[in-house]
């Protein structure tokens, strides 16, 4: 049981449905956002955050232009994920 939990993907924040899910093979931060339904209407997409945990058990922060993946098509910050990775969409400041 506690495998299965190490090794999902967690997406939340500003997007339509906030989720975990299983880790798959090849998995990108695109595949998990439109997996938790894209991105809401209150999202700030480019300032997204990919948190991965390392070797040495630190936080790695990973900056994710996902406005720029979603509507230009720049796969440049499109990571693929490995299992237990984060990803966080924050609103917008109004």
């Amino acid at each position: 049981r506690s495998h299965e939990f190490l090794s999902r993907i967690r997406v939340t924040g500003a997007v339509r449905t906030p989720r975990t899910m299983s880790f798959r093979q090849g998995m990108t931060v695109l595949d998990a956002v439109l997996e938790a339904g894209g991105v809401n209407d209150f999202a700030s997409p480019n300032r997204a955050k990919l948190y991965r945990k390392t070797a040495d058990g630190k936080i790695e922060v990973i900056d994710i232009n996902l406005g720029d993946i979603l509507n230009k098509g720049k796969l440049k910050t499109n990571e693929r994920l490995i299992p237990g990775d984060v990803i966080t969409v924050p609103e917008r400041i109004l």
